[in-house]
């Protein structure tokens, strides 16, 4: 649990970096780009290791129904995550689709996983997406950008569909059952 606890706290460090010190960002050039990737992604391996390491204490049992609206929220998710590149349409309706995104899947996590390893991990990305919208909001205004052809909208649906897909054949594949049955 020491790595997960660790790996989380990295990757809120890093991802708030810009917004909480940015003098000391600003005077390490590009070379913080580096020093944020560097971090992000070290706080991403040490939750992974941390997560697979941590030992099972169990605090409630998920109801079955859960599984299909985890299914739900997590094509939900794909979706409001894929506004984010979109030129279409649905461009702009949105501030933050990607840490939305981030927080719909925690909470749908949430709904399946009663153990603590799962709280710690889903739970602490639900509170830094949270943050991190706050933080941003706080630092800058939003310019609304101009919405694109709605033939664009369609093609994301198509690629949430394949995305949805290519994430529970990872599930999957990692030995993780994404659907009941």
């Amino acid at each position: 649990m020491f790595y997960l606890i660790l790996g989380l706290a990295l990757w809120v460090a890093a991802h708030l970096f810009k917004r909480m010190a940015p003098g000391l960002r600003a005077q390490m050039g590009n070379g913080g780009k580096a020093v944020v990737a560097v971090g992000v992604l070290a706080g991403l391996g040490l939750m992974i290791l941390g997560y697979k390491q941590a030992e099972f204490v169990n605090l409630w049992y998920p109801p079955t129904w859960a599984v299909h609206l985890n299914n739900l929220l997590m094509l939900v998710a794909v979706f409001v995550y894929g506004m984010s590149a979109t030129t279409g349409r649905l461009r702009g309706r949105m501030r933050h689709p990607q840490l939305t995104a981030v927080k719909i899947w925690a909470v749908a996590h949430l709904l399946v996983n009663g153990d603590l390893a799962s709280v710690a991990l889903f739970g602490g990305l639900l509170i830094w997406a949270v943050l991190e919208v706050i933080v941003i909001n706080r630092s800058q205004d939003w310019v609304r950008p101009e919405p694109g052809p709605a033939k664009k909208d369609v093609v994301l649906v198509i690629i949430t569909l394949v995305m949805f897909a290519v994430i529970a054949g990872i599930h999957m594949w990692l030995g993780v059952r994404p659907f009941p049955g």
